[in-house]
């Protein structure tokens, strides 16, 4: 919230905002040195000048947001919102969209985006999450208007995205109907511990995954049974052993736009390196690059997540890096399950920071595409779980 102006020209804005954006302005603000204020006022008036239709976003959770405005702007564009039949708090997160989207920070280096889907509790669904975000990602969508770009920041064009199935057990990449990488082989792994006995390329070594929907824009790098003794390589690896992934995949990432790792669940070495991937590079801005962390509602799911926080505290404080949480997922929830279900949801979203970007429901269409090796967003692009992959994709794209 902005301090309160000298003088009376001008007059306090009382509404609410989704996490995500209050925090995409303030750092982009901040990146600008511009007043937290004139952004917003910037915004309003870029939303009252556009005659297009621009598409709803996803207010839900949005919490309390204040700051003041020029004297009888806060009154015009309320009345604009009436008369556009919109609520304050979705005008307002519209033009908040606006004014991000029309305010790119300069001279900023074109490096891609790293995603590592964590958490060392098995079974809360990273692969599922992880193969969905990328697909949503990676998904051609219909073409828009400028206008309706400018305020759709989240859900642009596809892009180049690769997903890598970092976990020895190989889920992704049988989900995808790809089998791992025999023992001895050349993988990931072996770019990790013997760069330079590897006879290819690593983008050699990625798949595309199949589909008019993803338009070769999708690839995985597939799991490798070598990936087991991970942890035991990293001990004896010659080298700063927690940057062994990003020495890796460094001359893979001008070839995408996105990179999202699907990692072991555990809190060994192998975890250490794909933290220190996702770390904010410098003059990297916030919001970019980070961890997207599934969690089920019920009390394990919190106690490991505590785990995961100790783990990304002790990383930050070793090599005085800024690993950022980009949000939560509270994944394959069912309120049938009763009190435990709903009240460990209500505790999650209300965390605030990181933010939830989406609840998903444990629906059959999941298990179905997993059985039949094929691309959630491909099977069943229509249901409901396809719909809160998208959604993660928005809140992930916001900044």
């Amino acid at each position: 919230m902005s301090s309160t102006p000298l003088g009376g020209e001008r007059e306090k804005l009382v509404s609410k905002l989704p996490a995500s954006l209050r925090q995409a302005l303030k750092v982009r603000a901040a990146q600008l040195q511009t007043d937290l204020q004139d952004a917003v006022a910037a915004g309003i008036k870029m939303w009252r000048a556009t005659t297009e239709e621009l598409p709803v976003l996803d207010t839900a959770g949005a919490e309390s947001f204040g700051t003041y405005l020029p004297e009888g702007l806060y009154d015009t564009f309320k009345l604009d919102c009436r008369d556009r039949g919109v609520s304050y708090i979705q005008g307002l997160a519209q033009a908040v969209a606006l004014w991000l989207s029309a305010s790119e920070v300069p001279d900023q280096p074109r490096i891609a985006r790293r995603i590592v889907v964590c958490n060392q509790k098995g079974g809360v669904g990273k692969t599922a999450i992880a193969g969905g975000v990328s697909q949503a990602l990676a998904e051609d969508l219909p073409a828009v208007s400028s206008a309706r770009k400018q305020a759709e920041v989240a859900i642009a064009a596809g892009q180049r995205v690769l997903v890598i199935d970092f976990d020895p057990q190989g889920h992704l990449s049988h989900q995808l109907g790809l089998k791992a990488v025999p023992a001895g082989q050349e993988s990931l792994i072996t770019h990790m511990l013997e760069r330079d006995k590897a006879q290819q390329e690593l983008i050699d070594l990625t798949v595309v995954v199949e589909s008019e929907r993803f338009g070769g824009r999708l690839r995985i790098l597939p799991a490798a049974f070598d990936a087991f003794l991970l942890d035991s390589g990293l001990t004896v690896f010659r080298g700063p052993r927690h940057a062994a992934l990003e020495r890796a995949l460094l001359n893979i990432e001008e070839h995408f736009d996105v990179i999202v790792i699907d990692s072991p669940p555990s809190l060994g070495l192998a975890m250490d390196t794909a933290l220190y991937y996702a770390r904010a590079r410098p003059n990297e801005r916030r919001g970019r690059s980070g961890l997207l962390v599934p969690v089920e509602a019920e009390d394990t799911s919190a106690q490991a997540y505590g785990m995961l926080i100790q783990q990304i505290d002790a990383i930050t404080r070793d090599f005085e890096i800024e690993i950022e949480q980009l949000g939560l997922v509270v994944n394959k929830f069912d309120s049938r399950r009763g009190f435990i279900a709903t009240s460990s949801r209500d505790k999650w979203e209300a965390l605030g920071t990181p933010p939830v970007l989406a609840v998903v429901p444990d629906l059959k269409e999941q298990r179905e595409a997993v059985r039949l090796q094929k691309p959630l967003l491909d099977y069943a692009p229509e249901c409901d779980q396809s719909h809160r992959m998208r959604q993660i994709a928005r809140g992930l794209r916001m900044p």
